[in-house]
């Protein structure tokens, strides 16, 4: 049986849930908990790689921590990266990896979908 990862935070209902329905699956795995362990840099890098998305696609742009960054509409992808390193509440949740690939499970719907691959 393949492990999972999944990166979330306990205070969020949708990142609870997704936790709730890989158990309710029978999977077994980690949780990551990011704003009590940020990333690194490479790190987030490597997951973004895995899920096939940029760091603006992760982004949470309704948070006060991106809305206060006067130049954040000409950041690039690097620079928004960086941003989500300095502010890891700024990255959308939950995330969950199983052997080399993995998801934004996020809507749930994602994850079911990513569960049945293969």
């Amino acid at each position: 049986m393949e492990h999972y990862t999944i990166y979330h935070n306990p205070r969020c209902r949708k990142s609870r849930e997704a936790l709730q329905f890989l158990k309710d699956a029978g999977l077994e795995g980690e949780e990551v908990r990011y704003l009590e362990t940020p990333f690194t840099k490479e790190q987030l890098q490597k997951i973004l790689n895995q899920i096939e998305l940029l760091p603006s696609a992760v982004l949470r742009k309704n948070e006060s921590e991106w809305k206060s960054i006067p130049n954040r509409t000409s950041l690039d992808e690097d620079q928004i990266l960086d941003c989500l390193i300095k502010f890891p509440k700024l990255i959308e949740r939950p995330i969950v990896l199983i052997g080399n690939k993995g998801i934004l499970a996020r809507p749930l719907e994602n994850l079911a979908l990513f569960l049945k691959r293969d």
